[in-house]
């Protein structure tokens, strides 16, 4: 689970790409003297799909957009799709910053539809006004992530972060205590985002409401509104009336009719509409040239140039050869290993030999079988094409009706892993609303006649309690269900 922000190798020009439906942006970034140069910048519609399609075809599209702009930098930050990220928001009681970020796992496990293993996960928090604070956690599916890394291999770039080309637009400059919404409008949705400060407090994609989807502009922004109040409508009371301002970014026309649209039905909400159209020359750490656009693209290599780490980050951390092994193997190992090495190379010559001779009895005994053996394996490939692929036993429903007949109707235990090992061993993760509700529900799973050796082996907090126990199916005195 990546919670905080990747440490990658900066260089003196990257490549900024950002992803919206087909559309796909970038800009090429030099650093010189503390200044940034814009050399080259492309927007171009995919025809393929970076989410479906072939990466190595995908790959080759994107390379060939890249050649015909020019832009031969390898080294590239990526702003993933905002339809891609799900969102959590968590109130987060006053604990030490180093208790934080097991608390957010915990509620990360809670919240999410799906295991934190699928997910890349980033964090984003923010102090409340009355105490404690508030966290979006964000996160992306990790098979997304491994297909995007796949597509920029074969375009034969090297990503240095995976980010949201949203959250690296210019930040308003006003008070930490009131909040800000940012539109941006896109190929076919408009990016919602809402800061405290530099906390995120809500993230989304208004579906519907952009460039591409042809309505008038009073749709896209009565679209673009009603999101904006559902999204004031779901924050504590505290926060709703401290976000005073919207702040709609973009040049181009879709962006110019938001504005226009919003003006006048934002005031009744009390927010004040302002259109943000190019970058601030000194927002990011490096000067920009005056007058530049306001881009995701060039937001986010333009922060990785002034070594300003990413707000999410999704890209997985590299761990190389050498670090794993020095992980591995303290300092004060390292000594004893060098001083057992000479005789490691003396035995190793002679298991070597020993070797040596084993391989040429078994390659004559293998010669004299060899063609009985092709049979055989030509017979079980045989066998494999037309075996049934099902199992008449129906042995895990068995399991689950026995795991459900023994939890209690209330809903006072729930299971939220049900995991069978080993064709027998059956391992059982979920919730307790207290121990008296667990330890009933595992006096049933005693009692039961066609499993035993109930034990549990994790049990934690106290209300609720998440718990782990793990039985042997099939083994009680009748031996099927």
């Amino acid at each position: 689970m990546a919670m905080n922000a990747l440490k990658s190798p900066r260089g003196s020009t990257v490549l900024g790409l950002t992803l919206d439906g087909s559309r796909l942006e970038g800009a090429v970034l030099r650093r010189r003297n503390g200044s940034a140069e814009i050399l080259q910048t492309l927007s171009v519609a995919l025809a393929l799909d970076p989410a479906t399609d072939d990466p190595e075809l995908v790959g080759r599209e994107i390379r060939k957009h890249l050649e015909a702009a020019g832009m031969r930098e390898r080294s590239c930050v990526m702003g993933l799709p905002l339809g891609w990220a799900l969102t959590l928001q968590v109130k987060v009681p006053e604990l030490p910053e180093a208790d934080r970020e097991s608390y957010l796992q915990i509620e990360a496990e809670r919240g999410f539809p799906c295991s934190l293993e699928t997910l890349v996960l980033a964090s984003s928090y923010f102090a409340a006004p009355g105490g404690g604070g508030y966290a979006t956690l964000v996160a992306v599916r990790r098979s997304h992530v491994t297909r995007l890394e796949q597509v920029l291999r074969a375009a034969q770039l090297r990503p240095r972060s995976f980010s949201l080309g949203i959250v690296a637009l210019p930040a308003d400059n006003g008070s930490p205590d009131e909040g800000t919404l940012a539109l941006v409008p896109g190929e076919s949705s408009v990016g919602l985002l809402l800061e405290f400060g530099q906390g995120i407090a809500a993230l989304r994609l208004v579906e519907g409401a952009g460039a591409g989807e042809g309505g008038t502009p009073s749709s896209a922004a009565e679209q673009s509104l009603r999101d904006v109040r559902i999204t004031l409508g779901q924050l504590p009371g505290e926060l709703r009336s401290r976000v005073k301002r919207v702040r709609v970014y973009g040049r181009g026309e879709a962006a110019q009719e938001l504005v226009e649209g919003l003006e006048a039905r934002a005031e009744a909400l009390g927010l004040a509409v302002a259109a943000v159209r190019d970058c601030e020359p000194q927002g990011y750490g490096v000067s920009l040239p005056p007058g530049t656009a306001v881009s995701g693209a060039i937001s986010l290599a333009a922060r990785h140039l002034a070594d300003q780490p990413a707000r999410l980050e999704f890209l997985p951390p590299r761990v190389s050869a050498w670090e794993r092994l020095t992980a591995r193997y303290a300092s004060r190992r390292l000594a004893g290993v060098g001083a057992a090495a000479g005789v490691v190379v003396a035995v190793v010559g002679i298991a070597f030999l020993v070797q040596q001779i084993q391989l040429w009895r078994w390659q004559s005994r293998w010669a004299a079988i060899s063609s009985r053996v092709s049979e055989l394996e030509d017979l079980q490939q045989q066998i494999r094409l037309y075996r049934p692929w099902f199992d008449e036993s129906v042995r895990s429903l068995g399991i689950l009706r026995r795991i459900t007949e023994a939890f209690p109707e209330d809903g006072a235990v729930s299971a939220k892993v049900v995991e069978i090992r080993d064709a027998s061993r059956v391992v059982c993760s979920g919730a307790a609303r207290d121990q008296a509700a667990l330890l009933r529900t595992l006096d049933q799973l005693r009692a039961a006649k066609d499993l035993s050796d109930v034990q549990v082996s994790q049990i934690r907090g106290r209300s609720p309690i998440e718990f782990t126990f793990n039985f042997r199916w099939g083994q009680g005195p009748t031996g099927r269900p």
